[in-house]
This record gives structure tokens, C-alpha cells and sequence, in this order.
């Protein structure tokens, strides 16, 4: 790719870089999308109320690939302020339970649409090789240096925390059965792209309502030389990860409700 020189970036920001960071409408597709996974515990939650604590259009996608089509939005509406002293796994787990618990709790005690059989919250940080956690892009300046600087350092980090919520039909404090974890995705980009190339890609606008920068299932994977983990991680919600998460989570709600209904194995002596 070229180097060709540029005159130094822009100190305003676009005029439309808030309408960039609104999700885009869906494109219709000309292809026939695959059928759904015929699995158990897909096919369990298709009649049960299933939220996602979040308003990412990726996410959704993501879980709608598995089966999980009917979902309830409901975005966390706490304000995520953590402080970026702690680490980028301890920062991305607190956000996602914080987010989990906040929309689980208000989600209780529906009178039309009942308590909910599982909510999904997550979060994730692009975290660069300085170990500084990177925020969406604020303005085009600011969108060209984040992008040059991640060119120009052998790999970032991409950590996300995915959080699942399941309630308890006893009364067993606290009521629902939580499971979590954090995945980590290294992240290289190629370094012989051009500011010419990272130009472009900034005009574009994909960036703009993204931490880091890019989009990885986008027009920014002409950014990305190669990738050390999951590909859906950088995206916003490994897959894999989470199918098991949700596996785990109804068998210990189920598990609970068993060992409450039937009693405890006693000691044979």
C-alpha cells in the first residue's frame, strides 16, 4: 500500500460524525439466510423472554445467527464511568454486570410480559499496546490518530465481558443464577498501510460509533494483517463463548430449583 503525505489532520470535527455513530438502518440482502441452529436450548428460549442489555445492531445480529431472533432490547441506561485505573478484564466484567443486574432487576415483575428467562449484557474495550483503554473516536482528528497509532504498534487487545442472567423459581437470595467471562483477542494491524488508506477509511464514517476506531466485519478488515483469538470477540460477542455461558446458566437455575423443590443428598452415615 502507498505512504502518500497528508496535511495535517483536521482539528474540527465532521459535521456529521453523530448521525455516523447512529446504528444504520438494515440493508435487505438478496441472499436466502441459513436456518437456525436446531439446538435444545436454542429451541427452549424461542417462546420465553429473552432481553439483550444492549443497543449494539452487532450483537443482535450475532445471537440472531444462532437462533436467537426475538429478542427484547433493553439498553442499560447506567452511566459507565468506571474508573480506567483498573484492569482492562476487571473494567469490561464490572461494566457488563452492572449492566446485566441493572436491566434484570428493572425487567421484573411485568404484568404483560412477565419475568424474563434470560438476560444477555455485555461490553468491550480495544485496549492498546500502552495499555490505554480506547473510546470511540470523538472527531475525524482524532479518528486518523487513533488508527495511526494502532498501525503503528505491533497489536492491541480487544477484551469483552459477556454476563447472563437466569432466575431462580425459589426464593433463595439472590434470586437468579449469573454466569460470566472475559474473552481476549490480540489484534495486528497491517503495517504497511498507507495514511492515504486509514484517510478513506476514516471518510467512510464505519468507525465513528466504535471503540478503537474500525470494525473488523467491515470495511475495516482491509486494516487488520491477522488476528490472535475469536474473530466475533472483535466484533462485540463471542459466539462460542456465550452459547456455553447461556448453557450454564439454565442448568444452574434448573439445578437450583431441583435441589430446592426435592432436598439436599443426605449423608448416607
Amino acid at each position: 500500500m502507498s505512504d502518500t503525505k497528508y496535511e495535517p489532520t483536521p482539528t474540527e470535527p465532521p459535521p456529521n460524525y453523530e448521525a455516523a455513530a447512529q446504528p444504520a438502518p438494515p440493508r435487505p440482502s438478496p441472499l436466502r439466510a441459513p436456518l437456525p441452529l436446531d439446538l435444545p436450548l436454542i429451541n427452549s428460549l424461542k417462546d420465553k423472554r429473552v432481553i439483550l442489555a444492549s443497543a449494539s445492531p452487532r450483537r443482535k445480529q450475532l445471537l440472531s445467527q444462532i437462533g436467537l431472533k426475538n429478542l427484547e432490547i433493553v439498553p442499560s441506561t447506567l452511566a459507565e464511568n468506571l474508573p480506567k485505573s483498573l484492569s482492562p478484564f476487571e473494567y469490561v466484567l464490572q461494566t457488563a454486570t452492572q449492566k446485566a443486574v441493572s436491566v434484570y432487576s428493572s425487567s421484573l415483575n411485568s404484568p404483560t410480559l412477565g419475568d424474563p428467562a434470560l438476560v444477555i449484557a455485555a461490553d468491550t474495550v480495544v485496549v492498546s499496546q500502552a495499555g490505554h483503554v480506547l473510546e470511540k473516536p470523538r472527531s475525524e482528528a482524532d479518528h486518523i490518530a487513533m488508527l495511526k497509532m494502532l498501525r503503528n504498534t505491533t497489536s492491541h487487545k480487544v477484551f469483552t465481558a459477556v454476563v447472563v442472567m437466569a432466575p431462580l423459581a425459589s426464593a433463595r437470595e439472590p434470586g437468579y443464577a449469573l454466569e460470566n467471562m472475559v474473552e481476549e483477542t490480540t489484534v495486528r494491524f497491517g503495517r504497511d498501510i498507507g495514511d492515504d488508506v486509514l484517510m478513506a477509511y476514516v471518510k467512510t464514517r464505519e468507525g465513528a460509533d466504535k471503540a478503537g476506531g474500525y470494525g473488523i466485519q467491515g470495511i475495516g478488515a482491509i486494516l487488520v494483517d491477522r488476528i490472535e483469538g475469536s474473530f466475533d470477540n472483535v466484533v462485540g460477542l463471542p459466539l462460542r463463548s456465550t452459547l456455553g455461558l447461556i448453557e450454564k446458566v439454565l442448568q444452574t437455575a434448573e439445578g437450583e430449583d431441583l435441589e430446592d423443590e426435592y432436598g439436599a443428598d443426605e449423608d448416607d452415615d
